[in-house]
């Protein structure tokens, strides 16, 4: 996909993080044959679930949907660089593609505090940086406003 694809996939993701209250403003969507599979915003807090995560929620849903725990042939779009948890999880569902917002420094597991892709023979195609500044004013709005 192009540029302007994967911007108009994130806008979704950043539309589906704007849902997620009290949690941290994270969304996510899995996209097929140019077909939106699942979406899905943060629930940890209205879940009481620490894996609730919006990747998580999202590779789920598709998962069900496609009666597979393979998501070949997709991209999940996110727009904040996946934790750990959620890294391995896209890792062991072979999503062959991952596009994110903004870098977390602190836990972004593709690249920024440490790479997963390093512990596992599966490496998807990683996409870091596409509305990064949308993505990132959407999370310092919600922990400013915490404060």
């Amino acid at each position: 996909m192009d540029i302007e694809q994967h911007k108009k996939y994130l806008r979704i993701a950043l539309t589906e993080a704007k849902k997620s209250g009290a949690d941290i403003p994270i969304g996510a969507v899995l996209v097929k044959n140019d077909e939106i599979i699942a979406k899905a915003h943060n629930r940890k807090e209205i879940n009481n679930d620490p894996t609730a995560h919006a990747e998580i929620i999202v590779i789920q849903e598709a998962a069900k949907k496609l009666n597979s725990w393979r998501i070949d042939n997709a991209t999940l779009y996110v727009t904040l660089e996946p934790c750990p948890m959620c890294a391995s999880a896209i890792l062991y569902s072979r999503i062959p593609e991952v596009v994110f917002g903004a870098s977390d420094q602190l836990y972004g597991a593709f690249g920024s505090a440490l790479n997963m892709t390093d512990y596992l023979k599966f490496k998807p195609k990683i996409i870091g940086g596409i509305l990064e500044n949308e993505c990132s004013v959407l999370i310092r709005q919600f922990f400013e406003k915490m404060r």
